[in-house]
């Protein structure tokens, strides 16, 4: 099944398209991918991750095609941080 990965840490961002066994879950497909060798910044177990913009969990199993995002943490809060004038 081909599937992608994608993953952006504000400086680098990478997109990997892998073939990986029908019945994988979102895990397995981040851990196949090898992100998490290139990212050892990623910690699973806090940062959110989705399949096309919407939030999943790691025990999703994915699609034919589907595109499994990890998030970068939020640094701001937007509530909080000034405006900027334009």
């Amino acid at each position: 099944m081909n599937v992608g990965t994608a993953y952006d840490n504000g400086k680098k961002q990478v997109w990997l398209k892998l073939d990986v066994p029908a019945g994988s879950t979102v895990r397995d497909v981040i851990r196949l991918s090898g992100i998490l060798d290139m990212f050892p910044e990623i910690d699973l177990e806090t940062q959110r991750v989705g399949v096309f913009g919407k939030p999943v969990k790691l025990d999703a199993e994915v699609k034919e095609g589907s595109r499994i995002e990890v998030y970068r943490p939020i640094t701001a809060d937007p509530e909080t941080v000034e405006r900027k004038d334009r």
